[in-house]
């Protein structure tokens, strides 16, 4: 029998699902009544053979696999492991074509582009053939230096970023009942905070969000610790302070002891993510179906999620280990505010599908119960809207939620944008998500504005009627003499692919936009 290794996920050389830069992610298709993601959770635990190979495990050959490249006999390999994915052809929201893709080859990296939240192998684990023969390539780890006398780690001996003096450093203080954890990021902090913070039993981790870059101390501390923890950042000179509480008086001779990845400098994309349980203290209802879910950390844990920026939110259901990823907002459209140094209760405001998978479960979740939350990740950057004068925002439903963070950032701190303006594009009136909240900013900011397009309004809808045309963005993203522009775009797939190649039309350049994938 083969021994199948337990494999983390999403592995940590996997790559964002969000697209940067106007790239589009995968085309959605229609799929027949029947075949949801629901329907094949439970045809794969029906019991039967999937494999065609009445349970057994086997090793495939690089030959081997080649031989099954066609769409009624279709394998392929994603880290090492060969899955029979014929039966899930109908059943794939991305269709058939994409899954043919990785036919009878190693998937891994097609699979990696648009995939990295979803659990592979919860979702096809009936449909495991066995490893490959040949030995395959994984990340090396990071080389963890040993701790110097003074109990704080040296410089990693992974490989750095192209600029040694931009790595990232830490040192740390005490007094008689608190520790001071100090990270000097050599650069500009975000005002909405970067760092992830998670104490529990002894064990200290911190990951700083740099940008596309992840730096993350990871510590068994010398002594006991009281699990409340709070930050402090000096935003402008890039430094942040985490300060912890000592049950009883008394000095320490060192921090700790570094445990797997301390005191390393990586890409994000090449850091694997972390969930901890919060706890859902409250539901607030937007619109009719649409509500903002209110998750309390853990204590012990602190949680800055930077604009732009999402969460994923894990729960098993019905056997099967379901991820999605959501962005959060804050608590209200004017109540942005810096990060609490204490408090970071996360704000998604979510649209329940009644014949969703995910949506229906955290649904029904009640009061005081829990769900898994990682991250925060995404490849968002504020750095292209340094040198911006007009910015837009295009947005379809539950799509305005990175605008809405990104919104109260602009207006607040960055004077040099003199117009910011959301087109924000629905089916009817009752589904404007915030529409009170935006037409009171858009009143009290001159350098907003805010359009409304309806796509099937009602008889006495006097505002912009229609859907995104080329027609519509040519009218309303006007490029005034001298102006630098720059465009993001949020909502469902088929939305955001139409949006972008109208962008590209109009002659936006990739540089110029975004697309946030969810």
């Amino acid at each position: 029998m083969l021994n199948i290794p337990s494999q983390s996920f999403p592995a940590p050389s996997s790559q964002q699902r969000v697209s940067p830069s106007g790239q589009s992610g995968r085309n959605k298709v229609a799929l027949k009544p029947g075949h949801s993601l629901m329907d094949w959770i439970r045809f794969a635990k029906s019991g039967k053979d999937l494999t065609g190979l009445r349970g057994r495990l086997i090793e495939v050959t690089q030959d081997e696999l080649q031989k099954h490249n066609k769409r009624e006999d279709c394998w392929t390999c994603i880290r090492g492991m060969v899955y029979n994915v014929t039966p899930y052809m109908d059943y794939h929201p991305g269709g058939e074509e994409e899954l043919m893709k990785a036919a009878g080859i190693d998937g891994t990296d097609l699979f990696d582009q648009v995939h990295r939240w979803v659990n592979y192998e919860s979702m096809l684990k009936e449909c495991l053939v066995g490893r490959m023969a040949t030995k395959v390539a994984t990340p090396a780890k990071a080389i963890i230096p040993p701790p110097s006398p003074s109990g704080l780690a040296p410089p990693a001996a992974g490989p750095p970023p192209p600029n040694k003096d931009s790595r990232p450093r830490y040192d740390w203080f005490q007094t008689d009942a608190t520790v001071h954890l100090v990270v000097y990021a050599k650069r500009k902090i975000p005002s909405s905070g970067c760092v992830t913070v998670d104490l529990k039993a002894g064990t200290l981790r911190l990951e700083a969000l740099l940008g596309k870059l992840s730096y993350m101390i990871h510590l068994r501390l010398a002594g006991e610790v009281e699990e409340n923890v709070s930050v402090h950042y000096a935003f402008s000179v890039g430094k942040i302070q985490v300060t912890m509480h000592k049950p009883s008086e008394g000095k320490w001779t060192s921090l700790g002891q570094p445990l797997e990845f301390h005191n390393t400098f990586l890409c994000k994309k090449d850091r694997g993510l972390f969930y901890r349980d919060c706890t859902l203290v409250s539901k607030t209802e937007v619109n009719h179906n649409t509500h903002v879910f209110r998750l309390q950390c853990p204590r012990g844990t602190v949680l800055h999620v930077p604009v732009g920026k999402h969460v994923y939110l894990k729960a098993l259901i019905e056997g099967a280990e379901i991820v999605r990823p959501y962005t959060p907002v804050d608590q209200d459209l004017l109540a942005a505010s810096r990060p609490s140094s204490h408090d970071s209760d996360v704000y998604l405001m979510i649209k329940v599908y009644p014949d969703g998978v995910f949506t229906p479960y955290l649904n029904s979740l009640q009061i005081g119960e829990t769900i898994s939350v990682g991250g925060p990740d995404g490849p968002f950057s504020l750095r292209p809207l340094r040198d911006v004068t007009h910015l837009y925002l295009l947005a379809a439903g539950t799509g305005l939620t990175p605008m809405a963070r990104l919104l109260s950032l602009v207006l607040r701190e960055m004077d040099s944008i003199s117009t910011t303006k959301l087109l924000f594009f629905n089916k009817r009136e009752e589904d404007i998500l915030w529409r009170c909240q935006l037409d009171d900013l858009a009143a009290a900011e001159e350098r907003f504005q805010v359009e409304y397009i309806l796509s099937e309004p009602s008889d006495s809808w006097s505002g912009r009627k229609g859907r995104v045309d080329e027609a519509t963005l040519s009218q309303l993203l006007t490029r005034p003499a001298g102006s630098r522009c720059y465009v993001c775009v949020c909502g469902p797939s088929a939305f955001t692919q139409l949006a972008t190649g109208l962008l590209k039309k109009l002659g936006f350049s990739e540089e110029e936009c975004h697309a946030f994938q969810g």
